[in-house]
């Protein structure tokens, strides 16, 4: 191994059992699944930046599973059993990320989601108003309440908007603070014996009998029994055929604002826009819609046009008459398809995937990384 001492490759890089590529939510909890399992594996995760690379630090901390227009959306060009099964999934994924980090640990606050509508949006709203009733009835013995979603336009002056007319608010959703949470689960990590191997970049995966050689970045080999790829957005670079394609969401914050009116997250036309409160700040992103196939990229970086989309939206609808400074942008690659649920799946005897997370990383994340280290077959 190029430029590997003598006693790196026995200490760092010797009898791998398990090597988890992503040290995102879901290769973290597919590793203390593993982990709570059999404890006397040897686990290793490669992750080739400074932090979780993709979106899994770079989100905007919505715990949420689907607002009424983005449900909506997704039951005209799928079955009601697939929705349904996958909010499921959402919610199921929720508990247990709360489960695993604990509420405190990761600022959790049950404020809700509201879905925003302004005077363009006039006929979606009364789709989602006309359909509301029986979301609501089928999501009773999913979410366990009699209304998740109720008409919330008392709120509208309360948070100071212009523009909008009406509000439908999410009540079993909520926010956390990204870092804190994935923090706590890189803590827990360390604490099993779970070894992260920061700025390791993989190139290449050869299965060969009964291992898998793993060729890094740098050129390394290295050799482990099974591999599970948990990369999500930059799945493709390993498996180019896969229907899991990148997409990118540019996000900005405010510096913190005096007595901001603002509390809960907020979602606008079908999910492609949202906001929240954080610190005093308002935190904004997404507008993907506004160039679909330019956001279809894996590298990190802006658009000016989404930007200035952006810009326009938080002084003219979210803080109108307001003098609101941007303090700092950053972006992060989400993995969708078209196909809407994960992709859970082995590829050869000793690779397996966990991948697609379609932008609900933070809700499906626990229970995909679960069902990825499950299908290795350990």
């Amino acid at each position: 191994m190029q430029n590997l001492s003598y006693w790196e490759r026995e200490t760092f890089l010797k009898n791998i059992d398990v090597l988890i590529v992503g040290s995102g939510i879901v290769g973290l909890s597919a590793a203390l699944h593993l982990k709570e399992k059999s404890p006397s594996l040897n686990i290793v995760i490669a992750e080739r930046g400074t932090f979780p690379s993709g979106a899994s630090t770079k989100n905007a901390g919505f715990s949420c599973f689907g607002s009424v227009s983005e449900l909506l959306d997704d039951l005209e060009t799928q079955s009601e059993e697939l929705v349904l099964g996958l909010l499921e999934k959402r919610w199921l994924g929720l508990q247990r990320l709360q489960e695993r980090v604990g509420r405190k640990n990761m600022h959790y606050f049950q404020h809700g989601n509201y879905e925003v509508f302004k005077a363009a949006d006039r006929v979606l709203f009364e789709e989602c108003r006309s359909n509301m009733e029986q979301l609501n009835q089928k999501l009773r013995p999913i979410i366990g309440l009699k209304e998740t979603f109720s008409l919330a336009n008392h709120a509208i002056d309360t948070f100071g908007f212009s523009g909008v007319e009406q509000l439908i608010w999410n009540k079993a959703e909520g926010q956390i603070h990204t870092g804190k949470m994935m923090q706590r689960l890189l803590t827990l990590a360390q604490q099993q014996n779970i070894q992260i191997l920061n700025g390791l970049g993989i190139k290449d995966l050869q299965e060969n009998g009964a291992t898998v050689e793993v060729i890094t970045d740098q050129a390394w080999s290295l050799q482990a029994k099974k591999v599970l790829v948990a990369t999500n957005g930059f799945a493709h670079k390993l498996f180019p055929s896969l229907d899991v394609r990148p997409a990118r969401n540019q996000v900005l914050i405010t510096q913190p604002i005096a007595g901001l009116p603002i509390q809960g997250a907020f979602h606008y036309n079908k999910g492609y826009v949202y906001f929240r409160n954080i610190d005093n700040r308002v935190l904004l992103g997404g507008a993907r819609h506004l160039d679909l196939e330019g956001e279809s990229t894996d590298a990190f970086g802006f658009s000016a046009d989404i930007q200035a989309y952006l810009t326009e939206f938080l002084n003219t609808t979210i803080l109108p008459n307001q003098t609101v400074e941007i303090e700092h942008w950053w972006s992060g690659i989400m993995g969708i398809g078209a196909a809407k649920n994960p992709l859970v799946k082995k590829v050869s005897d000793n690779i397996a995937l966990a991948v697609r997370m379609g932008g609900m990383g933070i809700a499906i994340g626990s229970l995909i990384g679960e069902e990825g280290a499950e299908v290795l077959g350990l």
